[in-house]
Formats: C-alpha cells, structure tokens, sequence
C-alpha cells in the first residue's frame, strides 16, 4: 500500500489538511520580510561630503554652500564620495567653470551629510556604509544569505533525520532571538554576525514549510497547495512594503519583521508532524494517531488501518537505511536530476534576488516597487497553477526562467529616459521570476523520494542561497561596465533556464517513497483515476 493510498482513505483534502496549510502560511508571509529586508535596512539615501565650517558661510544660500564645496559629475549632480579641498567662490560667477585646480579634489575628510526625507536610519548612515565602505553595505545581503546557505544543508539533514515539525519549531525560535538581538546591534560587526545567524534559522522555516505541507495532501491537490502556498509569500512581500513605509528607523524595522515570528510559534504546537517521515523512519504509532486524527476531522470515521499495515510499509526495502546528502549522487537518476536541480535552483534564487534587490533601477518610488513587485507575483502565480496542470512542471520550470533572462537582458538596451517601458519590463521580469521560484519548490519536492526528500531540499536550497548571497555582490561590478550585472543575472537564468529541460516530468505521477521509485520508470496515475482535478481559480483569492 502507498500512502496515497492512505491519503484516499482519511480524505486527502479535507479540514485537516486545509487547516494544517492555514498554520504553514503564517510563517511563509514572514520569510520574505526577512529575505528582502536589506533594500530598507541598507537603503542608501542622497548623501555627500560634510562641509567644515559650514556656519561660517552665513551669507550663501544652502545651494551656493555646495557649489563652492562639492564638485559635480559629469551628469551635473554633486559628488557622494568628493569635496574641495578649499572653497572655490569663482564657482559663484559661473558653475560651469572648472575647479581651479583638479588636484584640490579629496575624499570626503569629515564624514557624510544624508537626506533623512525618506529613511530615519538606515545601516548605511548609522556607519556610513559608503562611497569606499559601499562593499560592506552589499554585503550584509550576503552575510545573510551565507547563513541561509549553511542553514539549509544544517536543516536539511536534521529534518529528515529528527522530523520536520521539531525542526520547523526550532527554526522559529532561533529566528526570534537571532532577529531582535540583530535590532539591538551596536556595531557592523555585531550586525553582521546576528544576521547571519538569522539566516541561519529562516532557513528551516523556508526549507520545511512546503514539503511538510504537501507531505499531507493527496496528487490531486499538491499543485494548488504550493501555489497557495508561494501566494503568501507575495503576501510578505507587499507588507514588507507596508512595514517599511510605516517605519522609518532600521532598528525598529527589523522589530516589526521579526515579531510575527512568535505568533508562527505558538501556531506550530498544533501542526502534525509529517505522518510520511513518520512512517519511512518506523514511528508507525505517531503515524497511526495522526492518521486516526486526520480521518476523524475530515469526517472518514470508518477508517480501519491498523499499525501492522503501516508497519509492513515501513520496513519496505524501499524505505530501509540510512540516508544523507551522499545518497543524492549515489545512483545515476538521482544524481542527473540533483546535479541538474541545483544548476536550476541557482540560477532561479540568482535572478530573483538580482532583480528584488535593486529596486531603485526602474524608475518608481522603493516602497512603490517593493508593493508592486509583490502584487504583480500573485498573477503569475495564478498563471503557473493552470501551466503546471497542463503543460507540465519541465517546460514551466524552463520557460520561466529563460523569459526572466530575456526580461532582464531588454532593459539592458531600452535607454533609461523610457522610464515607464523600463517599469512595465522590469515588473513582467519579476512575475517570469516569481513563477519561475513557484515553480521550482512544487517540481522538487515531487522529484526527491521521502526518505531523502528534506536532503534533496536542503541540497537544493544550499545552492540556491549561494546564488542570492552573490547576487546583491554582482551589483558591484558596474564599477567595471555599467550593464555588466544586468548581463550576469540575464545570462545565469537562461542558461539554468536550459538545464530544466534535462530534468523528468513529475505531473500527475505518485510522490516516489524510496530511491527505487526514482531509479525506474515513473508509473504515472491513469487521468480517469487521479488526474487534477483542479480548484476553481476562485478559491485561490479566498
């Protein structure tokens, strides 16, 4: 008997399932708050050299200050990152008159000057992240980025090993200690290691959610499950927007990110561990409650499998042994689609990242961005729930991502003067990006058996969160040409965008239990007997 099987008998989507996606949702709306926090937390406003003496040009205007003090560039701004050694008053005459000596030109001696109209503080004017110290800036993305990397391979194996629900706890937990002494730091460097560690600790929360969730719903509804699912994490997104229109001030922000947490937490006492893990690892009595309880609130009262049954389900050979990331490459089917997945992963986290975390480029207002980015991912998402059903999980996964790199590649060439066409590009891009994210968490975890699914997960993920943690760095090589990081982040997704085709179809076929279920040919589910049902798109707004 496979557990569909059991899934059919206990009601494979009822009031159970559905509550138990109710609790998941709530810390999928945190994650993202969390994940695009650095285009607030390290926002960088208009800023220049601080003038000495200021007070002692009492008959210059504010304006006139600056034109003797602070050199232009050549777009006819004033300098961030420059100033004059001495004033040069001939600039009063005529500003378009060369300084009277270039060598007069320094870096900025005496600190910075910032404009406060949008950000109260930011990590950037609290330690003037700038101009030569600009690298440390982009690199708080990548602190936490590194420790979602080593959070991932951390989770991965301890949830397949100790259990999800246990897992997804201590994530939690660790996420609220990490997040508020990161609100209380009183140095970069204090920074720099709590949002690390609360990389770390997310990364269980955005590596278990999904597969504990689909864990329990039947074929026919896995779909609408990981599109739900990915909706709220658009949810975080738009009120990541709200959050950080509201509060101006970087420790307060990250207090308001991080406090919904708590609330996820005491949620979480109630969700089930994953009566499949339960199973595979021979908890044939958990299951059995679980199972008992699932039946009885979905209203299957004649549900009469025993223990016993679940126990010859549990010493399969299939499902015997013990399992880590090495099993992944062991076998030829498993390593093709592991090494082929984690091209996939990268490129998708990549691009997703490049465009979420440079939202200054396209001509809106960042709160207006972050808001628009956020909702624009609820269409596509709304698009990927019938193209999955349809076309497939491949040519979805593929295309998807392909299209982001076309989008990204377009306002390379489209001049910056279209700044509406720039916009309407660069949203199109984000949905491509999103469905192409919404995608790759459905198509995994149908492609890894249960008894290494957490590991493929957690493999995945690793490489997926070395992309974003070098994504915010690439922005840095405009230094070198313009264009370059947009050509980077164009190129990438294409490419993993090509690499999807190689990896099996997995629509309307059974969740693989053990790796032999992955090594031969997958026996898809007669569409008379299982196919998709489909949810009306309707019920995806409720």
């Amino acid at each position: 008997m496979k557990f569909e099987d059991l899934l059919l008998e206990i009601g494979g989507f009822g009031r159970f399932q559905i509550l138990i996606l109710a609790m998941l949702c709530l810390p999928r709306i945190n994650l993202p708050m969390h994940f695009l926090l650095h285009n607030f937390l390290a926002a960088t406003p208009s800023h220049h050299c601080a003038i000495p003496h200021q007070e002692a040009f009492v008959n210059l205007t504010a304006e006139e200050v600056l034109l003797i003090s602070i050199p232009r560039k050549p777009d006819g701004t004033f300098s961030s990152c420059e100033m004059f050694s001495q004033p040069q008053f001939h600039l009063l005459l005529n500003s378009s008159l060369p300084p009277e000596n270039k060598s007069i030109i320094q870096h900025c001696q005496h600190g910075w000057v910032y404009d406060h109209s949008q950000f109260t503080s930011t990590i950037s004017t609290q330690w003037d992240l700038v101009c030569e110290q600009r690298g440390l800036n982009q690199a708080t993305a990548t602190f936490f980025f590194i420790g979602v990397t080593m959070g991932a391979m951390m989770f991965g194996y301890l949830s397949d090993r100790f259990g999800r629900k246990t897992m997804l706890q201590l994530s939690l937990v660790c996420s609220v200690a990490f997040g508020m002494l990161s609100a209380a730091s009183v140095s970069y460097t204090m920074l720099a290691i709590t949002r690390t560690l609360t990389g770390v600790a997310l990364s269980g929360l955005s590596l278990i959610v999904l597969p504990l969730g689909m864990e329990w719903v039947d074929i026919q509804h896995r779909t609408f499950t990981g599109i739900l699912s990915s909706i709220f994490w658009s949810v975080g997104n738009m009120l990541l927007a709200l959050a950080a229109y509201l509060v101006r001030e970087w420790h307060w922000l990250l207090v308001a990110v991080t406090g919904p947490c708590l609330l996820s937490i005491l949620c979480m006492w109630w969700v089930p561990e994953s009566a499949r893990w339960l199973i595979a690892k021979g908890k044939v009595k958990q299951a059995h409650r679980h199972l008992l309880r699932c039946a009885r609130m979905n209203g299957r009262k004649d549900f009469a499998v025993s223990p016993e049954a679940l126990t010859s389900m549990a010493t399969d050979k299939n499902m015997r042994g013990s399992y880590s990331y090495i099993s992944l490459f062991r076998t030829p089917v498993l390593r093709k689609i592991s090494l082929c997945s984690g091209v996939v992963w990268f490129g998708v986290a990549f691009s997703y990242y490049g465009m979420s975390l440079n939202l200054t480029g396209f001509g809106l207002s960042i709160y207006l961005s972050q808001f628009v980015f956020g909702i624009i991912e609820i269409p596509a998402k709304m698009v990927m729930y019938v193209l999955v059903n349809r076309v497939g999980r491949r040519p979805s996964q593929a295309w998807t991502l392909i299209l982001t790199g076309v989008c990204i590649g377009a306002n390379i060439v489209i001049p910056k003067s279209f700044t509406s066409l720039r916009s309407v590009v660069a949203v199109m891009g984000k949905g491509f990006s999103e469905a192409a994210f919404t995608t790759v968490f459905l198509y995994t975890s149908e492609l890894y058996p249960t008894i290494v699914r957490q590991n493929g997960m957690g493999y995945t993920s690793f490489l997926a969160r070395l992309g974003g943690a070098l994504a915010p760095l690439v922005f840095l090589l405009d230094e070198v040409w313009r264009s370059l990081p947009e050509v980077t982040y164009c190129g990438v997704a294409v490419c993993s965008g090509a690499v999807a085709f190689l990896l099996p179809e997995t629509l309307n076929a059974r969740l693989p239990e053990g790796i032999e279920d992955i090594e031969k040919p997958q026996v898809k589910v007669p569409p008379e007997i299982s196919a998709p049902e489909g949810v009306p798109l309707q019920a995806l707004l409720k």
